[in-house]
């Protein structure tokens, strides 16, 4: 039963980040021409050409695709990618009558760049893809290990130069800035705002510091053991990680206890565990 929910809310999640996705290709990109990447921006670009609709090119750039990925990724990324993959192309035709928002090109690249992250993001979450080089992406991020962000850019570097040499060099520019913002609300959807902060404290006040952490802030802390590379002796290190909010009083309690203390504060993408989101 488990299963079976997990799967339903799997594709539902497609279903909507495929909605989201068409939604902003017609009111923001296909009407100012900007072929931000992969099979879409493929289809912008016959659309305004040859007329093709769009789907349609997406629909047949998919085929190689596929076939590579049900033997790299895996039959259930194919099965959740097949989902997405018929999704798009039929979503961009049932929303094909909505109006454009803008004919700014500049907003329509930043709303539309956030509108296509917002989408893809949902859909990559959801275990799926949308196919075309959102496709391709999840195939860098299976071979080199980039985040699912770089991965979509990486892919779609090609369309966008050849969107500048056949419309301008300016509509270039503004897929690629579309591009950049998509990669950007892709990881966010994924990974989270990063709002929490690790925090490394070295300190010869090990106990007293942890004690307060796990008292005043309720949270835990993780002793490390190091040695100074000058000195040769050996150095506590607490490990602790607190949301945003608790920065600043993490910060004082280690300045009240040992002010020669050595703290190093930096952002964490994601944190999964007991006082944070659930695995």
């Amino acid at each position: 039963m488990k299963r079976w929910k997990k799967i339903f809310w799997e594709l539902l999640g497609i279903l909507l980040g495929v909605s989201i996705l068409a939604v902003s290709f017609n009111i923001f990109l296909i009407p100012n021409k900007l072929a931000a990447g992969g099979a879409s921006g493929l289809g912008i670009i016959f659309f305004h050409l040859f007329q093709v609709p769009v789907g349609l090119t997406v629909l047949l750039v998919n085929i190689p695709l596929f076939t590579l990925a049900w033997y790299v990724l895996g039959w259930k990324f194919v099965a959740h990618s097949l989902a997405g993959t018929l999704l798009l192309p039929l979503m961009l035709e049932l929303t094909a009558f909505l109006p454009p928002v803008t004919e700014d090109v500049l907003l329509a690249s930043i709303y539309g760049g956030i509108g296509v992250g917002l989408g893809l993001g949902l859909v990559f979450r959801s275990q799926g893809s949308t196919g075309g080089t959102a496709l391709g992406a999840q195939l860098i991020n299976h071979y080199f290990g980039l985040s699912s962000g770089q991965s979509l850019v990486t892919a779609d570097l090609l369309i966008i130069v050849a969107a500048g040499f056949i419309f301008s060099p300016d509509v270039a520019l503004f897929a690629l800035l579309s591009i950049f913002i998509t990669s950007k609300v892709i990881d966010l959807v994924q990974e989270g705002p990063g709002y929490s902060r690790a925090a490394l404290i070295i300190s010869d006040h090990q106990e007293a510091i942890s004690k307060r952490i796990l008292h005043d802030l309720d949270r835990g802390a993780t002793f490390l053991e190091g040695t100074g590379a000058y000195t040769g002796e050996e150095r506590g290190i607490i490990l602790c990680v607190v949301p945003q909010y608790q920065v600043t009083r993490l910060k004082n309690i280690v300045r009240d206890t040992d002010p020669q203390a050595f703290v190093i504060v930096s952002s964490v993408g994601e944190v999964m565990g007991e006082g944070f989101r659930q695995i």
